[in-house]
């Protein structure tokens, strides 16, 4: 059976992961819903109480009933490369893709459905609390005066944007930033501006969740660091990742937020603080893992890579389709 990864063709954090498939035997089919009807193609036919649908890339032709998994790693939307690109092809084409594939019985890395809800910031923020997970205090607000009231109790605050995504293309990251002092706050009447306390941070966590199995990877903090580096993307050298061990509280607390979350990945922003108290700041449902690999050696493409191995369970298989051969 087939692993199905869903990227943009420039991925090398994927292709990390399909080294370890190929090393293990694991068939994998890789495409770009971007390039649908423009190098992939698909089809599905509804009779007689049966579904057959298949999927051709690169001169391949897979059908859904043979996929074990589906990796929606970085996708590009669907039918953007097509000859007469549009706004309503794009629908179409992540309607008949996504619909199909939601049919096949395959396993999600991760669902659709779980994934766009897991992107939103406030949402994060409100199950990482529920599950026990420590946050720091959070604004978001379009009200100046409650901007100003919360900087009032909270007098050392940083900003950063609710989504993540910057006005401009191509896309760029937007740094995470310390609030001076004396802003008066009145800008954020024109957009949804998100204030947090900042917490002083010996050093920065990433871990990286597959399934059940938990990777950690630690960044200390310099003693000589800028006060107004708070953004560890944006941070200097410094200190390597390091692996780290995830203490017994963190690892149940993360655990309980994939369960509630339906994800099997994601990559958990930490900040540890004097006391060793891991906060939680984010948890990206597609969150880059290589940069952790190769300063670490933590096998993190090679968990991935068995997790989208595994046999579908029985009773999962909703497809029922005979074997074709590709023509």
């Amino acid at each position: 059976m087939t692993v199905l990864i869903l990227t943009c063709e420039e991925d090398v954090t994927a292709d990390m992961v399909v080294v370890h498939l190929h090393e293990a035997g694991v068939p994998v089919m890789r495409l770009d819903p971007a390039d649908l009807t423009e190098g992939v193609s698909l089809s599905g036919e509804y009779v007689h109480g049966r579904f057959r649908g298949h999927l051709s890339a690169g001169g391949r032709l897979v059908s859904l009933a043979g996929l074990r998994s589906v990796w929606v790693r970085r996708p590009g939307p669907p039918a953007q490369r097509a000859a007469q690109p549009s706004a309503w092809l794009t629908e179409e084409a992540a309607q008949a893709l996504y619909g199909m594939l939601r049919g096949s019985g395959a396993r999600w890395m991760n669902h659709p459905d779980a994934a766009r809800r897991a992107r939103h910031k406030p949402w994060q923020l409100r199950l990482a609390q529920r599950c026990g997970l420590p946050v720091p205090a959070t604004l978001i607000t379009t009200f100046p005066r409650a901007a100003r009231e919360f900087a009032e109790r909270y007098p050392d605050l940083v900003v950063k944007p609710v989504s993540g995504a910057h006005p401009q293309d191509p896309p760029r990251a937007v740094p995470t930033s310390r609030v001076a002092p004396d802003t008066d706050f009145s800008a954020v009447a024109y957009g949804p501006t998100l204030l947090q306390r900042r917490i002083v941070k010996r050093a920065d966590v990433r871990l990286t969740a597959v399934g059940e199995r938990l990777l950690a990877a630690r960044k200390a903090t310099a003693a000589d660091t800028d006060p107004q580096e708070v953004d560890v993307r944006f941070a200097g050298p410094g200190a390597p990742w390091e692996p780290v061990d995830v203490p017994a509280r963190t690892a149940e607390t993360v655990l309980s937020y994939l369960r509630e979350a339906e994800l099997a990945y994601g990559a958990f922003d930490f900040v540890e603080d004097a006391d060793g108290m891991w906060w939680f700041l984010e948890c990206n449902q597609s969150g880059q893992f290589g940069f952790v690999e190769v300063e670490t050696g933590q096998p993190i493409a090679r968990t991935i890579a068995e997790w989208l191995a595994r046999p579908v369970p029985e009773g999962r298989r909703e497809v029922d389709e005979p074997s074709i051969r590709a023509r």
